[in-house]
């Protein structure tokens, strides 16, 4: 998000950092492992979950292996189990372990929600608002969103709020938002704290108070959550809400390119151009400009060709050299469903 309120984005955190994951395993993980195995190998339906998650989140001293993820889940799913069921549907939707199909994703998000799984419901929900392997339908999203909300599910709470804001499935109210908001954030729900701080630096449900923003901003940014990281470098570049600090600009702004923000990319490229809270360095800010155009930002482009020409031939096939190498990286850990902001 740039700035003020955006169209709807989902954000389908994944399950954990992609890549195999190598564990070291005790003595004890092996013992609750095996007792688990030995459980699921007989159809317990809870220790196929457990055994599925062990391979889904490389825990237990196992090595992360998604193929061995989905067949256990599938085992459980079909036992009714809906943690798994939500589960398998999160893994369709991001392809973990099996080809990405939205459809089957929503089919097994369905069967959870279904069982009032929280977690499940705000994902149908979310499949609902972005039609996404079912068509485009707000008052569903709002129907499956207040459920988990209900349920005390942040990502259905903050869901539930965004909704009100925009006025989607819902009569616009600012102040409902809000209250929905709020209760996403006492849970810690960086989204919702991201959601919370644009509240308050756009006067919605709120006074304007640019130090709450900074405030929400930054609890959401400590916690990884890019968007949030973005906006606080733009607090301590204009110095609203904070002190105008160059530094601290750009070291938020580096965290959010680093994880390929195409905005934060652009800006932590301007900073480089300009030598402002760094040295000036023109192949940076060359990189920086090069991974935000590629991401389709308009002024990147222009900015890139510019950086271009203050360099050598040389120079130039270095910065695209090191652009194409460039691999982003997800900080944020404590959010596993999908939510709008």
């Amino acid at each position: 998000m740039k700035a003020k309120w955006c169209s709807a984005v989902f954000l389908l955190l994944l399950l954990c950092a992609g890549g195999q994951l190598e564990a070291q395993q005790t003595n004890s993980d092996r013992a609750i492992f095996d007792r688990e195995m030995a459980k699921a190998e007989i159809g317990d339906a809870k220790s196929q979950c457990a055994i599925a998650e062990s391979y889904a989140f490389g825990m237990l001293g196992v090595t992360q292996n998604y193929a061995e993820a989905i067949r256990w889940y599938r085992k459980t799913a079909d036992q009714g189990w809906a943690e798994a069921q939500c589960n398998l549907g999160t893994m369709y939707s991001h392809g973990q372990g099996v080809p990405q199909n939205d459809e089957e994703a929503v089919k097994w998000f369905r069967k959870a929600a279904e069982q009032a799984n929280p977690q499940a419901q705000s994902n149908l929900g979310a499949a609902y608002a972005d039609g996404q392997g079912v068509p485009q339908n707000d008052n569903e999203a709002v129907k499956w969103f207040r459920k988990a909300a209900e349920q005390g599910n942040p990502d259905g709470q903050s869901n539930l709020g965004f909704m009100y804001i925009h006025g989607r499935g819902v009569p616009q109210n600012d102040a409902e938002a809000v209250n929905w908001y709020r209760k996403a954030v006492e849970q810690g729900h960086a989204v919702g704290q991201f959601n919370l701080g644009a509240a308050y630096e756009n006067g919605r449900g709120v006074t304007q108070d640019y130090a709450e923003m900074v405030k929400w901003y930054r609890k959401a940014a400590e916690q990884g959550f890019a968007e949030a990281q973005f906006r606080l470098g733009l607090s301590y570049d204009n110095g609203r809400g904070v002190t105008q600090n160059y530094a601290e600009m750009v070291k938020w702004y580096r965290k959010a390119a680093e994880q390929g923000l195409a905005s934060a990319q652009y800006n932590l490229g301007s900073c480089y151009y300009n030598g402002q809270g760094v040295t000036q360095n023109d192949i940076e800010a060359y990189i920086w400009f090069s991974l935000s155009a590629a991401q389709g930002l308009k002024q990147a482009s222009q900015s890139r060709d510019l950086s271009a020409s203050r360099l050598s031939h040389v120079e130039i096939a270095e910065g695209q050299r090191r652009a194409a190498a460039f691999v982003p990286h997800t900080e944020i850990t404590n959010q596993q469903g999908s939510s709008l902001r």
